[in-house]
C-alpha cells in the first residue's frame, strides 16, 4: 500500500462520515422545552416566570451586532488577495521552490510517461503548486537525441492540469530538469 492509497482511503472515510452527519435527524419536537427550561420547571418555576427572567437578561449592543452581522476578517481577505495576485505573476511563480520532485533517469519513454502521469495526479490531489521533473540532458541516449526531455515537453503540453513551465538554474538541474506550475 502506497501513500496514494492511504490518502484515497482517508478521503473515502471523510466522505462517509459527512454522509452520516447529513443523515442524522433531530427528533426533537418544534415546541419541546430546552434542558434549561426543564431544569427551571423541576425547581418549581412556571412558564411565565421563566419568560420574565429571560426578558430581564440584557445583551450588550456589541454582542447583538456581532450575532446579527458576524465578523469579517479583513486581514485574511487581504492576504488571500495578495496570494492570488502573486500566483498570477510569472516572476513570483519562477521564484517559488518546488513542492515535489520526480527523477526519471534510467526509465524508458513509456515508463517515464506512466510515472509522470501518476505523479502529477498525486500532486494535483495534494494541492501542490509547483513541481520539478528531473529528466536529464540526454548524455546517455542513443543517437544523441534526448528522449526524456522531449517526452516531458509533450506531456506538459498534453496534460490539462499543467501550466507554465521552464528550466531551473544550474544548481537544480539546469536544462536536465523542468519545473511546472500545476493549475
Amino acid at each position: 500500500m502506497d501513500f496514494g492509497d492511504i490518502l484515497n482511503q482517508w478521503a473515502d472515510q471523510q466522505k462517509a462520515s459527512a454522509r452520516q452527519k447529513k443523515q442524522q435527524v433531530s427528533h426533537k419536537k418544534a415546541n419541546a422545552p430546552t434542558a434549561e427550561e426543564k431544569a427551571a420547571r423541576a425547581q418549581g418555576y412556571t412558564a411565565e416566570q421563566i419568560m420574565a427572567q429571560d426578558a430581564k437578561k440584557t445583551v450588550a449592543p456589541m454582542d447583538l451586532w456581532l450575532r446579527r452581522y458576524g465578523v469579517v476578517d479583513k486581514d485574511r481577505i487581504a492576504q488571500s488577495h495578495a496570494q492570488d495576485t502573486n500566483m498570477r505573476s510569472p516572476k513570483y511563480l519562477r521564484s517559488l521552490p518546488p513542492d515535489a520532485k520526480i527523477d526519471l533517469h534510467g526509465l524508458t519513454r513509456d515508463e517515464a510517461w506512466a510515472r509522470l502521469d501518476e505523479f502529477v495526479r498525486d500532486c494535483k490531489r495534494r494541492g501542490l503548486k509547483k513541481i520539478l521533473i528531473v529528466h536529464g540532458k540526454g548524455n546517455h541516449s542513443q543517437e544523441n537525441s534526448p528522449v526524456l526531455g522531449a517526452m516531458v515537453r509533450t506531456f506538459i503540453e498534453c496534460n490539462p492540469n499543467l501550466g507554465m513551465s521552464g528550466h531551473p538554474d544550474g544548481s537544480q538541474g539546469g536544462a536536465g530538469a523542468t519545473w511546472v506550475i500545476l493549475k
